[in-house]
């Protein structure tokens, strides 16, 4: 057959060509694996960090709604021994006779109202 041309060691050559598609593709996919792998790290560390910083906030509030909590109850109880002292004064008023018993019972219901 004139103009046809037959090319020589056609099978080592279509072996050859798939042994070179073959470990082309291997390496994209490696690449592209490695890639992705950087990509997902890098998200998990950021939500990480989220993580943390959101927990730092909430202890944070946590401890200034502690301090918050520990002012008035510590001026309650200064408020409840101005009040003792108070009725205390009051008895002794009424003890000595200054007051008559319904004053004295009008007083204390008007401090521990």
């Amino acid at each position: 057959m004139p103009g046809m041309r037959r090319r020589r060691g056609g099978l080592v050559r279509t072996v050859g060509r798939t042994a070179v598609v073959a470990g082309t593709a291997s390496a994209v996919a490696g690449g592209v694996h490695n890639r992705q792998s950087k990509k997902h790290q890098a998200q998990a560390d950021q939500q990480q960090q989220a993580a943390a910083q959101q927990q730092q906030a909430a202890y944070d509030q946590g401890q200034a709604d502690s301090a918050a909590q520990a002012q008035p109850a510590a001026a309650a109880s200064a408020g409840n021994e101005d009040v003792y002292a108070q009725l205390e004064r009051l008895a002794k008023l009424r003890d000595d006779g200054v007051l008559t018993e319904e004053e004295f019972a009008a007083q204390k219901a008007k401090l521990l109202a």
